[in-house]
């Protein structure tokens, strides 16, 4: 499709309702509000997504590339009958001539935590001409780059939980951390491109993913080699179909087989297809020479109920339920202590809990097995769309504001405050300086042209060019060396960019 036309409908009269003698418009792109608790800063992901999918890729192939009197013949085809009138061409027309964006991105590095209301970055167009094409990509903009930065600040919430667990249970085993939280998500996403955006801000934090072409895309915009670089991986793992066609009688026999199709590595076999707690008093001790002989781990993936009760138990007055996964895994299998004098499980048996995970359990998972005496890298927890897809763009109140504009050659610094509004949609004044300032980022708006060209945003984009390109590796690096205090779960914006 012609990009132009991925737009909203309002968007098509702009051009003539701006000011006359109207040369540039300068917007940026906002996180205003956290609706999440304990996350006062954004990490910035998507962008390079965005520029290269969209800005070079669709509009060179799909307008730039094609005959103009095709694109602009469309274009009118479709705008005349949706508003009911001629609709002018001429500044399509003029665009398609010049062959290129006439616009100017500049943008903290991705992989950035950005504090709340602090811009991530800005937008302009380069000719004075072309003022209208700012804000005629809000739409595009913000439809595709909400949600990876959205899912890649939650995914990094759980990091820090299993992290803050992980040094105060098992700290010889803070590698794992990249392994326990595993994106299930896909199947429940709103559509392909939402999964693989949503699944890409997963893997900025851990490598367990089911996502399977998050790691195509992240090769494809975000230059890394799955042949070369660890990206995202996963382990051979059953469904439920699996082992409801080995008969409900026969559970014990499909587990079996399935251990001998897997001689060796790690398999996770769904175990709530009948009845949790047989698997776990019954058929495994049964097989637990199988299981200790193995040249893997066997995984246990309980899917029902709540998963706090089902992975810590609770009080129930039968006592396999109160004991719970991991307490009976460690009754059947054992383990060993650590040197903080937590249990760990034996390293041919773990437990995988993949349904309605959520920040909340996840943190309530790792509380009460600590409680328990248990590591919290005895188990791993599967995200699914109940956590990523449960999200809108209000989630952290992402927006893209016009902030600054020429008229006639002169500058106006222009800004929105509703007086019915809380300050959310409060927005900054005219150019924008980005800045470090005791550890963190803030930022100075109704700027000059020369502050505004001394801050952290740089040119990332401009007259159809990409002018820097990020590599995965190097973003995870940068994510990873954000300082955190992840006792209290407050996270500062790094110094080092």
């Amino acid at each position: 499709m012609n990009p132009l036309l991925l737009t909203d409908g309002y968007k098509l009269g702009h051009k003539d309702q701006y000011p006359t003698g109207t040369t540039k418009v300068y917007a940026n792109w906002t996180p205003r509000k956290s609706r999440i608790e304990n996350i006062d800063n954004v990490v910035f992901f998507g962008l390079q997504y965005f520029i290269k999918n969209y800005l070079i890729k669709q509009f060179d192939t799909e307008f730039f590339s094609q005959p103009k009197e095709k694109v602009v013949t469309e274009y009118k085809r479709a705008v005349d009958h949706y508003l009911g009138v001629n609709y002018d061409v001429s500044h399509i027309e003029d665009l398609h001539d010049l062959g290129y964006l006439p616009i100017e991105i500049k943008a903290l590095p991705e992989g950035t935590e950005v504090p709340i209301r602090v811009p991530m970055f800005t937008i302009v167009n380069t000719l004075p001409q072309f003022f209208w094409v700012t804000n005629y990509l809000e739409t595009l903009l913000s439809n595709i780059i909400w949600q990876p930065c959205t899912s890649a600040s939650i995914a990094k919430q759980y990091k820090t939980i299993l992290t803050k667990y992980a040094q105060e249970t098992d700290v010889e085993n803070l590698d794992f951390i990249n392994w326990q939280g595993h994106d299930f998500s896909m199947r429940g996403m709103s559509g392909i491109e939402s999964a693989i955006l949503s699944g890409m801000g997963h893997a900025l934090s851990f490598t367990g993913s089911d996502t399977l072409p998050v790691a195509i895309n992240l090769e494809k915009y975000y230059n890394t080699d799955v042949t070369k670089e660890l990206v995202i991986g996963s382990v051979n793992a059953t469904e439920h179909s699996v082992m409801c066609a080995g008969n409900k009688e026969d559970e014990i026999e499909t587990f079996k087989r399935l251990l001998e199709t897997y001689p060796t590595g790690i398999l996770s076999v769904v175990s709530d297809t009948w009845d949790l707690w047989k698997v776990l008093t019954d058929y495994l001790p049964k097989l637990k020479e199988e299981i200790l002989e193995r040249d893997g781990k066997l995984v246990i993936r309980p899917d029902s109920g709540d998963p706090v009760d089902i992975i810590c138990g609770c009080d129930h007055e039968d006592p396999t339920i109160a004991k719970g996964v991991i307490e009976l895994l460690w009754a059947a299998f054992g383990g060993s202590l650590n040197t903080q004098g937590y249990k760990v499980l034996n390293p041919k048996i773990g437990a995988i809990y993949g349904d309605s995970i959520t920040i909340d359990r996840a943190t309530q998972i790792c509380e009460r097995l600590k409680e328990k005496g248990f590591a919290s890298t005895n188990v791993v927890l599967g995200i699914g769309s109940f956590t990523y897809q449960y999200n809108t763009r209000d989630t952290f109140g992402f927006a893209m504001k016009a902030t600054y504009i020429e008229v006639n050659g002169e500058g106006r610094a222009i800004f929105k405050d509703p007086i019915t509004d809380d300050g959310t949609k409060k927005s900054a004044k005219g150019l924008i300086k980005v800045y470090e300032q005791n550890g963190t980022f803030t930022y100075k708006d109704e700027c000059t042209l020369e502050e505004e060209k001394e801050g952290l945003l740089t040119t990332v984009f401009k007259d159809g060019q990409l002018m820097q390109d990020q590599s995965l590796q190097d973003i995870r690096m940068l994510l990873s060396k954000t300082q955190q205090d992840v006792n209290s779960f407050k996270i500062t914006a790094i110094v080092d960019i």
